[in-house]
């Protein structure tokens, strides 16, 4: 069963529910309303009929007062009135009923005579009218000598109670109607907005990503399109930045591959005693293999991060000597590029405790990246300061820096913000996590066209 259908049902069935209890509620409560207040009404009258004969008959004969005190109960009442003697006789009745008729099969009359109130509803046994009646002792010197009897009709009662309970059940149904309209238009805006999320979902599980949900609504359902649409947005972007990653790493594979193939042809056809073109034959060859090797090596880690199976393994790292000692293996490569490259570093800095391969790999990484973007005559700083709980690294660059449109994404495996650029877009990726690994922070800042800072933070332990 659909949503829709469960939706409606549900509120139908509650609703239907709720006003068949109030229905019930409310004709009970309109019947007693009616029924109690004309009992009421024929008991204050019994009542004060028989205050009446107590105070002023009292001292005489019932059976011969009786057709004075009829024509004086009936004269301010519009119900029949009857006069009862304390055997159930009937001696007198206001609408001309005869006499001498036993009234004892009437529980009112019964209670009456023996000195107690009473009523009953029933029908009429000559005309079938429903009725109501009331009895009440008449009293005379401390004795029971008879009772007064006031009768009413229940036929316009009744009709109004049966029009009051039609319409009730007219509006109920009114109610129900309504009710059930709001939830239909309720679970159309609700079903509407899950088919559009599910016929985007079916295109971007058949590869589609561009497809993007309507937002119809400002509710939770609209959120999840604004998420639906991003994950897709996303997805688009990240297919894109895999794609351009395969063709990057296949032309940086390519390029090594063939000037290896090359140099091996060549040194295979000239001869041993070109002792300079077969050393710079095999020079280009161990470099290119060095470069196919970190280009491995960087896959493999991304790889393994990718999966969260790499594993940094902590030691006392003197960081001093670590810094000093990549200055000295990366100036060379500077100083062929016209760069300078200084170390500036705080005296003292603590032992702390990391991964020194992994530190070494993002500090290499982050070198390199300056390098790549610094032309001659540019400076790189390295720097080491502490602050409180943790040490900072610095590697400035007066290179040509990051575009602000790019300096968000730099960060996010694959992506290249110069495509010419050599390498795989995943240095920087794999850096901030063996950084995050080491339970640190890596920050970048950069101005176009005059540089960029990379930071990142080693906790002191």
């Amino acid at each position: 069963m659909g949503i829709q259908k469960r939706l409606v049902g549900s509120y139908f069935v509650v609703i239907c529910l709720t006003v068949l209890i109030l229905e019930i509620i409310l004709n009970v409560s309109v019947r007693y309303y009616y029924f109690h207040n004309i009992g009421e009404t024929l008991m204050n009258q019994a009542e004060l009929s028989a205050s009446f004969f107590q105070q002023y008959f009292g001292d005489q004969d019932l059976e011969e007062q009786s057709d004075r005190l009829l024509k004086g109960f009936a004269s301010h009442s519009d119900a029949q009135v009857q006069i009862i003697n304390v055997e159930g006789r009937l001696l007198q009745d206001s609408n001309g009923l005869q006499g001498d008729l036993t009234m004892t099969e009437y529980i009112d009359v019964q209670a009456a005579i023996k000195g107690q109130p009473g009523s009953w509803k029933g029908a009429d046994p000559n005309t079938e009218e429903a009725i109501y009646a009331v009895s009440y002792p008449l009293q005379a010197n401390g004795n029971i000598v008879g009772g007064v009897r006031f009768i009413t009709s229940l036929t316009e009662t009744i009709h109004t109670v049966k029009q009051i309970t039609v319409l009730l059940i007219g509006v109920g149904i009114i109610v129900i109607g309504i009710v059930t309209l709001l939830g239909l238009l309720l679970s159309w805006t609700i079903t509407r907005s899950i088919k559009d999320l599910k016929q985007a979902a079916d295109q971007m599980t058949e590869g589609d990503f561009s497809i993007r949900v309507h937002k119809r609504y400002q509710d939770e359902l609209g959120s999840l399109a604004d998420t639906l649409n991003m994950m897709a947005s996303r997805i688009s972007k990240s297919e894109q930045l895999k794609n351009d990653f395969i063709a990057s790493v296949s032309h940086e594979l390519r390029t090594p591959l063939t000037s290896i193939k090359g140099w091996a042809i060549t040194l295979k056809a000239s001869e041993v005693s070109n002792q300079p073109l077969f050393y710079d034959g095999l020079d280009i060859i161990e470099s290119e293999s060095d470069r196919l090797t970190n280009m491995v090596d960087e896959l493999l880690d991304f790889s393994k991060l990718d999966n969260g199976r790499i594993a940094v393994h902590f030691t006392s790292v003197d960081l001093t000597e670590l810094l000093q000692h990549i200055g000295r293996q990366l100036t060379p490569r500077a100083t062929r590029q016209g760069i300078s490259l200084d170390v500036k570093i705080e005296e003292h800095l603590p032992v702390i405790q990391a991964d020194e391969n992994r530190v070494k790999q993002v500090m290499i990484n982050l070198i390199d990246n300056s390098l790549k973007f610094t032309g001659s005559s540019g400076r790189i700083f390295i720097t080491a300061h502490t602050v409180p709980g943790k040490v900072v690294i610095s590697v400035e660059d007066t290179g040509s820096g990051i575009a602000e449109t790019d300096l968000e994404n730099v960060r996010q495996k694959f992506y290249k913000g110069d495509q010419q650029a050599s390498g795989s877009g995943l240095g920087l990726s794999i850096s901030e996590q063996i950084i995050k690994l080491h339970h640190g922070e890596l920050r970048i800042s950069s101005t176009l066209g005059k540089g960029t800072i990379v930071q990142f933070d080693l906790p002191i332990e």
